[in-house]
């Protein structure tokens, strides 16, 4: 076998002849027949592993959001530890849908925005805000999708504006930005939405919802995912940031990690036979 990873499923040269390089249309510079440099440049066509919904909603004093911890391959639930949730800087939350190797590149990027702003830039003590974040990564994915190769993503940030108001915007793979009172991404856009505009039907409604209505909204919302979403887990994180009761000024960040979808009725699922091991 040649254990060239640019050779693998190659046919052998010995057995079938010399490659044709011509078959892919690549050039390949004939001193050098292993080179990297000569190798067609590729951008991605498609996800590989993937996340599905993050819900956020707004309510009277802070924003939540979840996300489930499900990287999928195609229909095999691959992993199980996925977390979705991003805290950048200490009042912003970014939710991340799609393909995981490209949340992990925007984690980065994030990391390396926080790492400028928080230690090189904040002479004047401004802190890096929801907005901020919002407004650079809008940048960042069209830029990426200008080039033809975009990050493979939807995206919610969530957090406060400058004047003390909850915070909540929307990014895709295209650069396509909008806000609202209440935001899903994936199947959670379908599914999720209805549930929680009945909440909030208009975006100002959000001032007259409390932590514990839209704790309860978002509970119900990742359990109907849970059942009607193919690619959705049980197990999922959730971010609460609201104005702290002490000082008004600043913030609480609340992150619960390893939360279970409660009172699941697929139980029911082990008396009906040929389930499992039950046989006829």
């Amino acid at each position: 076998m040649n254990h060239n990873p640019l050779q693998w499923g190659r046919p052998s040269n010995d057995t079938y002849g010399q490659y044709n390089h011509n078959i892919a249309n690549a050039s390949v510079r004939e001193a050098d027949h292993q080179s990297l440099d000569s190798f067609p440049k590729m951008n991605t066509q498609q996800p590989i592993i993937t996340g599905t919904s993050v819900i956020a909603l707004k309510f009277k004093d802070g924003i939540i959001m979840a996300a489930d911890n499900l990287g999928s391959y195609g229909s095999l639930l691959r992993f199980n530890n996925i977390e979705r949730l991003i805290k950048v800087g200490s009042e912003t939350i970014v939710g991340v849908s799609g393909d995981i190797s490209d949340l992990q590149q925007i984690e980065r990027i994030l990391d390396e925005l926080e790492t400028t702003e928080e230690v090189y830039d904040n002479d004047g003590g401004h802190n890096l805000r929801a907005p901020h974040v919002h407004e650079y990564l809008s940048r960042v994915l069209y830029n990426r999708r200008s080039k033809m190769n975009p990050l493979w993503n939807a995206i919610i940030v969530g957090g406060f504006n400058d004047d003390k108001t909850p915070f909540l915007r929307y990014i895709d793979l295209l650069g396509v930005t909008y806000g609202s009172s209440t935001l899903a991404t994936g199947f959670g856009s379908h599914l999720a939405i209805p549930l929680l505009r009945q909440l909030i039907p208009y975006d100002v409604d959000y001032v007259k919802v409390t932590e514990e209505e839209a704790r309860k909204a978002v509970e119900n919302s990742m359990r109907v995912l849970f059942y009607r979403d193919a690619r959705a887990a049980d197990k999922y994180s959730v971010v609460t940031i609201k104005k702290s009761e002490d000082d008004p000024s600043s913030y609480t960040f609340t992150h619960e990690k390893d939360l279970r979808v409660q009172n699941q009725s697929w139980k029911f699922a082990k008396d009906i036979r040929g389930y499992g091991s039950k046989q006829q």
